[in-house]
């Protein structure tokens, strides 16, 4: 049967709340190394493009040497694989609308800058990666969001079409995401970002996914 529409959704904040999880590993990292440890909110605004770019974000100027960033990095992304499910949860009505949007016969895919095999093991965990088509994660191909790529690729390996296809995330990597591979964007309130809603570009801006099929029957 020929899918009717295409939904491509970003994860951490979109989807699921992994802002928890992120935060243990984060402050782990920041506790075995002796540094400062962070609050739920400023992780939120750190987590929306990939470990290593939140861990730079993090660091600024305070640490310079590479070799100790790496082994920090790669002490959160070891900590965060283990403990990947401890506190993350779907969104409000995620698990409604993802069996409304199969019951439609529309196609879903994650485009996310979270490493695909960790994005992969989350689903799996939280029970939800038998509603998607493909996981692309930041390493699944050479480029990533904001690349338009990393979505129309998706696209042609889920054999949508790029003028029945919406993109959902919940930041301004999204948004340019969506922009550049000329898709609508729906945005997700209180994202992972430290841009307001008013900064970031959408064409459909919600809360949660509760009434989300309303929003969805307009572009069918």
């Amino acid at each position: 049967m020929t899918q009717i529409y295409t939904i491509l959704f970003d994860l951490d904040g979109t989807i699921v709340n992994t802002a928890p999880d992120l935060m243990a590993a984060h402050n782990h990292v920041m506790k075995k190394f002796g540094h400062t440890q962070k609050k739920l909110e400023d992780i939120k605004s750190l987590a929306g493009k990939g470990a290593w770019v939140m861990m730079q974000r993090y660091f600024k100027e305070e640490i310079k040497n590479e070799n100790i960033k790496k082994e920090m990095t790669k002490e959160f992304i070891d900590y965060y694989a283990k403990n990947i499910d401890h506190n993350s949860k779907p969104l409000k009505g995620v698990i409604e609308f993802l069996n409304w949007a199969k019951s439609k016969n529309i196609s879903m895919g994650i485009c996310t800058n979270k490493q695909e095999r960790l994005a992969i093991d989350l689903l799996k965990k939280l029970d939800l990666y038998k509603y998607f088509e493909y996981v692309a994660g930041s390493d699944t191909f050479p480029f990533n969001k904001p690349d338009p790529r990393h979505l129309t690729d998706v696209l042609e390996i889920v054999g949508g079409d790029l003028k029945k296809t919406i993109m959902v995330g919940d930041s301004e990597v999204d948004a340019n995401s969506a922009h550049n591979a000329n898709l609508p964007f729906v945005l997700v309130k209180d994202g992972y970002t430290e841009k307001s809603e008013k900064e970031i570009k959408h064409d459909e801006l919600i809360s949660d996914f509760i009434g989300f099929d309303k929003v969805i029957e307009k572009y069918l």
